[in-house]
């Protein structure tokens, strides 16, 4: 592991990064073709909170939150800091302090493999947190580490830059160099759900609009009548769960 803190990180455009956090996490997951999520195991401390921003991202020791200090230097306005640990580690790294800081630096929240803790009062601070524990265990500062380094989280490599957007629905990264043809790609997406949306609510339904009868017919579902599937004709041996017929 480079023990390195990298200062130069390119990002994209703030009004770029705007469109994604209007857009969401499911949407943008979709439109990158169902890529881009970090996983279930970060959760939000929080409810109805939606964020976007650039990652300033860091590499921890386990148990240690020494590099932690070093990113937030590092950070600017927009950004979100992204942490991880070397190996699988559930300390407590991040509280109170720490948000304090970030956030008198414009920085967006923040989304760890770790823990965190003090979660009221980041709560009542607004500071939005992503992560896998709550946990009041305390962490050490000895081992080096890096700062704005390609990082794993949740099976996805995170790049300083790229662009994460997070909200109830889970964290997803954005790779950097692929930002505008991903806002294409939602912006599509987010229309056809516009006028699916108001299909339904002119009583429309999903089947028709998405032409899924012909897929029920190929897979040899079976449109039945009441008296038919209790007779047996519809069902195997005329059974239905919980309910047997004599």
């Amino acid at each position: 592991m480079k023990t390195v803190v990298v200062t130069d990180v390119a990002r994209a455009a703030a009004a770029d990064i705007e469109r994604l956090a209007a857009h969401g996490v499911a949407t943008v997951h979709e439109a990158m073709g169902r890529t881009g999520l970090v996983g279930v195991s970060l959760r939000p401390i929080q409810e109805g909170v939606r964020i976007a921003g650039s990652a300033v991202t860091v590499l921890c020791w386990p148990g240690d939150n020494l590099m932690i200090h070093a990113a937030v230097e590092q950070c600017r306005a927009g950004d979100v800091l992204v942490v991880t640990t070397a190996s699988p580690s559930l300390d407590g790294s991040f509280g109170e302090l720490f948000a304090t800081a970030l956030k008198h630096r414009g920085v967006r929240g923040l989304v760890t493999t770790g823990g965190v803790r003090d979660v009221a009062d980041l709560r009542a601070m607004g500071f939005p947190v992503w992560s896998a524990a709550v946990n009041a265990q305390g962490t050490v500062k000895a081992t080096a580490g890096a700062v704005n380094v390609p990082i794993p989280v949740g099976g996805t490599l995170v790049r300083a830059g790229d662009v994460i957007v997070a909200d109830d629905d889970g964290v997803l990264c954005v790779p950097r160099p692929d930002v505008q043809e991903v806002l294409g790609a939602a912006g599509a997406r987010a229309a056809k759900e516009a006028e699916s949306r108001a299909a339904y609510r002119r009583g429309e339904l999903s089947l028709d609009r998405n032409n899924l009868r012909g897929a029920l017919e190929n897979l040899g579902v079976r449109y039945v009548s009441a008296a038919e599937y209790g007779s047996g004709s519809g069902s195997a041996g005329g059974v239905e769960a919980g309910h047997g017929h004599g």
